[in-house]
């Protein structure tokens, strides 16, 4: 930090005191290099098509499985109530185990907490379940 000091014949003997901006232009050029330097590497330079996004109103198969999880996180099959993810685990791999497999549906509560479908994702992961969806109401478009 500098401090500027009248000359020795001054009457006035007090410190100049103003504010060194130094260090913050010296600060402020760090961080722009470091920027410049940095903006390059955020920007992808690969091109990719990226898939456009449809709303298409699926229905469901007659062979499909829903499965459903309410507000408080409890599962169910179709409309029966199951006592664990481990009971939904079995069922899952025994509907795996199928020549032609069934699509699985889940459909999640607007409150529920994602915990509840991300064990129903795992377990269909574990049990080696191809197709997963999910269900979800149309929303007016403007």
């Amino acid at each position: 930090m500098a401090v500027l000091l009248p000359p020795d014949d001054a009457q006035d003997c007090g410190l100049l005191a103003g504010i060194n901006t130094t260090p913050l232009v010296d600060v402020m050029l760090v961080l722009l290099i470091i920027f410049l330097i940095t903006i390059p590497v955020v920007t992808s330079s690969v091109a990719v098509q990226l898939p456009d996004e449809r709303i298409v109103s699926s229905q469901s198969r007659p062979d499909s499985i829903i499965i459903s999880v309410d507000r408080q996180g409890q599962l169910f099959w179709f409309d029966t109530r199951l006592p664990n993810a481990d009971a939904l685990e079995r069922r899952l791999r025994d509907v795996a185990a199928r020549v032609q497999q069934p699509e699985v549906q889940i459909r999640g509560d607007r409150q529920a907490s994602f915990e509840g479908v991300g064990r129903v994702l795992a377990a269909c992961q574990r049990a080696g379940i191809a197709k997963v969806s999910f269900i979800t109401e149309p929303s007016a478009l403007p």
